[in-house]
């Protein structure tokens, strides 16, 4: 069976997966990149994965263009990501009846504001000209991915939970890591660019309230942004300068060192989060996830209480707002609420921890990934109903 994937080049949040299919037996995958990767992207530290021996490179030459032209129409199984391969959707719209997916985040992260925008508007006009009527699905990297289509009434039953899936080490003995953390302070990180819509302001005003409460604690906060310089004066006029550390940025290597280091995870964007590959690093790493119910990855990565914890997403038109902070003290509460909790249960706290990594490496794994879609395309294919009731490739509502 022949599987292809369309999408602008290949990243590390795709190459996992990509690399299970590529050494499943049976299948002949080619990942069809359609641009070289940007310059931009590359002095930032991400990896160019162009000269990966499944990797077409469309962008290369016309005799590789139109091989990824060959592969839209012919290929047993064609996945579509990003609106850089819309014309190659259509071209497969029009020239057969084969299984498609479209992989994305949600449509309406903005709300109906982004009815506004013209790469929507195009691909809704394809959806109804065209994609309604051919085997086209869709895989939602959110979970609010479904609810946005259903409201624009496209791929009506037709919604799969998908995701961005990052490494998991088999070998890692969370149990262990739990039973060797005996300190009386609990350390807490939050990990992001200090920008409005990631809410660094939570986490700092939520240590005052805990401070106030006796609380023993410690608060690392990583990375840089515009915010930051507000993040800090937040700290130092509230008084918590003692319980947080502003660390800087670090590779991602060391970032996921750290996760093993602390006990709880903060991670507090709003719904302008897509999926937000942090959540499954922590939980990976034995680290409590504590996520805003905004994010896209939460509700299907975390069951509350169980293998993470939620709490209530900051308003939008909250945050730092120039030089202006304006609370959203409904989040502020669930957030600490749900903090102190966890501090308050140390025996429950290890027994999430440990759960959230069974759950990554059982269900939300590259692996398992790749083989529920394989499930799902051989479901399709055979006329069934979706044989997979949780995790990649189940019915997303």
């Amino acid at each position: 069976m022949i599987i292809a994937y369309f999408s602008n080049f290949l990243n590390h949040h795709q190459k996992l997966v990509a690399d299970e299919l590529a050494s499943t037996e049976g299948i002949d995958y080619i990942f069809v990149e359609t641009v070289p990767m940007y310059d931009w992207l590359k002095k930032g530290g991400y990896t160019d994965y162009s000269q990966v021996s499944y990797v077409l490179r469309a962008w290369e030459n016309e005799e590789n263009r139109q091989k990824a032209i060959e592969l839209a129409k012919t290929a047993d199984v064609a996945l579509f990501g990003g609106p850089e391969v819309l014309y190659l959707e259509v071209i497969r719209a029009k020239n057969t009846d084969k299984i498609s997916f479209e992989v994305s985040e949600r449509w309406l992260k903005r709300g109906w504001l982004n009815l506004l925008s013209p790469r929507l508007i195009k691909s809704l006009c394809y959806y109804r000209i065209l994609f309604w009527r051919k085997p086209f699905y869709k895989l939602c990297a959110s979970a609010f991915g479904a609810s946005d289509q259903y409201k624009l009434h496209t791929y009506k039953n037709r919604c799969y939970k998908w995701g961005y899936f990052t490494t998991v080490d088999k070998n890692f003995d969370v149990k262990a890591s739990q039973n060797v953390r005996s300190s009386e302070t609990t350390s807490l990180m939050w990990c992001s660019r200090f920008l409005k819509w990631k809410h660094p302001e939570l986490p700092i005003l939520m240590a005052k309230r805990l401070k106030e409460k006796g609380y023993r604690f410690s608060l690392d906060m990583f990375g840089s942004g515009e915010k930051l310089k507000e993040a800090k004066r937040l700290a130092s006029d509230l008084g918590v300068t003692d319980m947080i550390t502003f660390k800087g940025n670090m590779p991602n290597a060391k970032i996921l060192q750290e996760m093993r280091k602390h006990e709880i995870f903060l991670f507090t964007s709003d719904r302008n989060e897509g999926w937000g590959a942090v959540s499954n690093e922590s939980m990976s790493n034995g680290c409590i996830l504590v996520g805003s119910d905004g994010i896209g990855s939460i509700p299907f990565l975390v069951e509350d209480g169980v293998s993470g914890i939620t709490f209530k997403s900051a308003n939008t038109d909250s945050g730092f707002i120039g030089e202006k902070l304006q609370i959203d003290e409904k989040a502020l509460s669930s957030l600490t609420e749900k903090v102190e909790l966890l501090l308050n249960h140390p025996i429950e706290r290890k027994q999430i921890a440990i759960q959230g990594y069974e759950n990554m490496r059982d269900v939300w794994s590259p692996a398992n990934a790749a083989k529920n879609l394989l499930l799902l395309i051989d479901d399709l294919q055979k006329g069934r109903d979706c044989s997979i009731s949780h995790g990649p490739c189940s019915k997303a509502i």
